[in-house]
C-alpha cells in the first residue's frame, strides 16, 4: 500500500483509509461484532492503517467496535474520530462538551490518545476559535495528536487554522459531489491541509449496484431520506455510472476503482475513506490505489460529467443544514 501525507502536518497514512461507519450504522443493519472485527483487521492486513469512526455512529457502538478490533494493532494504526454532532441539545462543540466526548471516546476506543480528532459539524453557537483552542489544549495534554474539521467551509477552516493548525478536512467529495473544488480544496492546498473525502463512491451509487428498484429501509438506511436516492433521481443520475462502467471496461477495472482513482488523481494530499463493511469490498477498493488514469482518461471523465446534471440534493435538509 502506498502512503500519502495529509498536508504538511507530519501525518502520513495509507493512500486509502477505511470508513468504519457502515459496520455499525447508516446503510443497513449493523454487522455482527465478530464479522466487524474481521473486516477491520483484514483491511489492516491488506495495507490500510487509517481508520475513521465517530461517537455519532451507532451512536457509540462503532467506536467500541473499532476499539476492540484495533487494540492489538494500536501502535501501527491511525485512528480518526469526531465530536460535536450529537448531544442532549443537538450539535454541541462547547469546550466542556468536547472534553467529555474525548474522555468517553478514549474509553470506547481503548486507547490513551486519538490520532486525528475532527469537529463533526460546525456549531453555530460556539466560535470556531474556542473549538480550535480546546483541541489545541488537548493536543498539548497528549490526548489528541492532530486536529480536523468535517463538513466545514473555507472561512471556518481559515479561522480555526489561525488558532490550531488544521491537519485534515473531511468533506463529502466524489464524482457526483464536487462542491469542495470551488473553495475548500484550493484553501487546503494553500495552507498545507490534507483532504479526506467521505462517501467517495457516492454513498454506494457509483458502484453501479443501485437501481431505481433498490429499496432503502427508513429505519436503518440514511439514504432513504436523501433526495438523490429516490427512484426518479437514481434513474436520472445513471449516466455517471454508465460513464464509469465504460472507462472501467477499457481499463480492466471496476466502476468503484475508477471513481476512487479519479479522486486520488485530483490532488496528492487527498486520502479517500470508502465505507467497507464486507471483506469482498476491500480488494476492489484497494486496487484503485494502483490504477493509473491517464490524462486522456481524466479528460474523458471531465467531458462526460459536463453533460450530466445530477438530480436531487446530496443529503437531506437536516444534514445539509449542518454543513457549511
Amino acid at each position: 500500500m502506498k502512503t500519502r501525507a495529509l498536508g504538511n502536518s507530519g501525518l502520513e497514512v495509507s493512500a486509502m483509509g477505511m470508513g468504519c461507519m457502515n459496520l455499525s450504522f447508516g446503510t443497513g443493519k449493523a454487522a455482527d461484532i465478530n464479522e466487524g472485527i474481521k473486516v477491520i483487521r483484514t483491511a489492516y492486513e491488506k495495507g490500510i492503517n487509517f481508520f475513521d469512526t465517530a461517537e455519532a455512529y451507532g451512536p457509540f457502538t462503532n467506536e467500541e467496535l473499532v476499539g476492540v478490533a484495533l487494540k492489538p494493532l494500536r501502535k501501527d494504526v491511525i485512528i480518526a474520530t469526531k465530536f460535536g454532532m450529537i448531544s442532549d441539545t443537538g450539535v454541541n462543540s462547547k469546550p466542556e462538551h468536547i472534553r467529555k466526548v474525548v474522555e468517553d471516546s478514549l474509553k470506547r476506543l481503548q486507547t490513551d490518545y486519538i490520532d486525528l480528532l475532527y469537529q463533526h459539524r460546525v456549531d453555530p453557537n460556539v466560535p470556531i476559535e474556542d473549538v480550535a483552542g480546546t483541541v489545541r489544549d488537548l493536543i498539548q495534554e497528549g490526548k489528541v495528536k492532530y486536529f480536523g474539521l468535517s463538513e466545514a467551509g473555507s472561512e471556518t477552516i481559515l479561522r480555526a487554522h489561525s488558532i490550531q493548525p488544521v491537519s485534515a478536512v473531511q468533506n463529502q467529495y466524489s464524482l457526483w459531489t464536487r462542491e469542495p473544488e470551488a473553495k475548500v480544496l484550493p484553501l487546503c492546498e494553500k495552507l498545507g491541509i490534507g483532504f479526506v473525502p467521505w462517501a467517495p463512491i457516492g454513498t454506494g451509487f457509483l458502484t453501479g449496484k443501485i437501481t431505481p428498484d433498490t429499496k432503502f429501509d427508513s429505519d436503518t438506511d440514511l439514504r432513504a431520506a436523501f433526495p438523490r436516492f429516490t427512484p426518479e433521481a437514481i434513474r436520472a443520475n445513471m449516466p455517471v455510472v454508465e460513464l464509469l462502467t465504460k472507462i472501467a471496461h477499457r481499463k480492466n477495472a471496476t466502476p468503484v476503482q475508477v471513481a476512487l482513482a479519479w479522486l486520488l488523481a485530483q490532488k496528492p494530499f487527498i486520502v479517500p475513506i470508502p465505507g467497507m463493511d464486507k471483506i469482498e469490498y476491500l480488494g476492489d477498493n484497494i486496487k484503485s490505489v494502483a490504477l493509473e488514469l491517464t490524462g486522456s482518461d481524466l479528460q474523458e471523465i471531465e467531458n462526460g460529467l459536463a453533460n450530466i446534471r445530477f438530480l436531487g440534493a446530496r443529503l437531506d435538509a437536516g444534514l445539509l443544514g449542518l454543513s457549511e
